[in-house]
């Protein structure tokens, strides 16, 4: 069957931009991730989502999972799990690897879920 394809819109604005500041993710004592070039992701009445080049995070923290999900927006993410001492937290993070044309710039970004790490700490630059 195939998937549903939505263009955003009115209806469902999402709007993309270059964070202002520095973004570092922590989990268990260890900076997964920390950038000056996230993007920004404002997507209709959802929290605004900081998405991490993933060259800007320790790759070897994260283990690939199955689980996917689908978003009619977005199209098909991908998840990892981040694994650090003795503590894992299941599919903390999700990234979107072939991504519809109308939000391809996140394509190779990570985003992670502020309830499954630590912190997410924004600084200014």
């Amino acid at each position: 069957m195939q998937k549903p394809v939505k263009i955003p819109g009115p209806d469902h604005p999402i709007a993309l931009a270059l964070h202002s500041g520095r973004v570092r993710v922590t989990f268990n004592g260890r900076i997964v991730a920390e950038t000056t070039r996230a993007l920004a992701m404002r997507e209709g009445g959802y929290p605004i989502v900081l998405d991490v080049p993933r060259e800007d995070a320790d790759q070897s923290l994260l283990v690939r999972t199955p689980h996917a999900t689908y978003c009619p927006y977005k199209g098909d993410a991908s998840y990892f799990s981040i694994h650090v001492g003795d503590r894992i937290s299941e599919n903390a993070v999700w990234t979107y690897e072939a991504p519809y044309e109308a939000v391809a710039p996140i394509k190779s970004y990570l985003a992670f879920y502020p309830n499954r790490v630590d912190l997410i700490e924004q600084f200014p630059r």
